[in-house]
């Protein structure tokens, strides 16, 4: 495969950002999110997703890009699209696991802080939450906690997959399965399980089935006639004999 799968590092953050905006443009929860469209700002989305990508560097999160090599565009036809090297064209943004009886580190906790402050500086500067319906973002946060309260029994906590996304011009080439299994592989040495949840139905809860993923719960963030509904799924630690 002429792709690597790298941790991502600060000079890639704007890559990794423009890769994630690009692939969750129809995304059902972020239409919910930013529901009206004309107050979409994707300079302030941008600032607000480099903000998170840098907490996660700074908290070593387990944090992964997929770049293109100089022997992917070596290896296609003079018909075929080439790609500049070193092009993102996908992520992988996972979370530690946190046991529930551990208590925060110090230095999470200041990144936590520093990260709100990022944010208040990005409000300031862009006047506001870019289009962000706050009512609606709470209302996700509260239906995730209550989903996470009942179906997380694994007292070690999970490697939690926040976003996983590829390029339209490198899919079909299991460039979604490499970033996945970088951390699965991971996390099967450790015998500690994995969590994501999708907001597609169709196709991802079978993509993520046959990467050994199983659908625990389905949940619904409801605001008025509006309803965004996420599939969570758990992956339980493979043996490797």
């Amino acid at each position: 495969m002429s792709i690597e799968i790298v941790p991502l590092v600060e000079n890639d953050i704007p890559d990794a950002v423009n890769c994630v905006q690009k692939a969750f443009a129809d995304d059902p929860y972020f239409r919910w999110a930013f529901d009206d469209p004309s107050k979409f700002n994707i300079q302030r989305n941008a600032a607000s997703l480099a903000a998170h990508f840098q907490y996660g560097i700074n908290c070593d999160c387990p944090i992964s890009v997929a770049k293109i090599t100089r022997a992917a565009n070596e290896s296609k036809s003079d018909d075929d699209i080439r790609i500049p090297v070193g092009t993102v064209v996908g992520v992988a943004w996972w979370y530690s696991p946190q046991a529930p009886s551990m208590p925060e580190t110090w230095s999470v906790w200041a990144q936590g802080w520093l990260l709100s402050f990022r944010q208040l500086m990005n409000n300031i500067r862009f006047l506001g939450r870019g289009g962000l319906n706050v009512h609606r973002y709470w209302i996700w946060k509260q239906v995730q906690q209550t989903a996470h309260d009942a179906i997380w029994q694994d007292p070690r906590g999970y490697y939690f997959c926040n976003v996983v996304c590829v390029a339209s011009e490198a899919r079909g080439m299991g460039v979604g399965k490499m970033l996945m299994d970088n951390v699965m592989d991971k996390a099967d040495r450790e015998n500690m399980p994995c969590y994501l949840e999708s907001s597609k139905g169709y196709p991802n809860v079978g993509i993520y089935e046959r990467m050994g993923f199983e659908l625990v719960k389905e949940i619904e963030c409801v605001d008025g006639g509006d309803v965004c509904k996420l599939y969570c799924m758990i992956r339980k630690p493979k043996s490797k004999e």
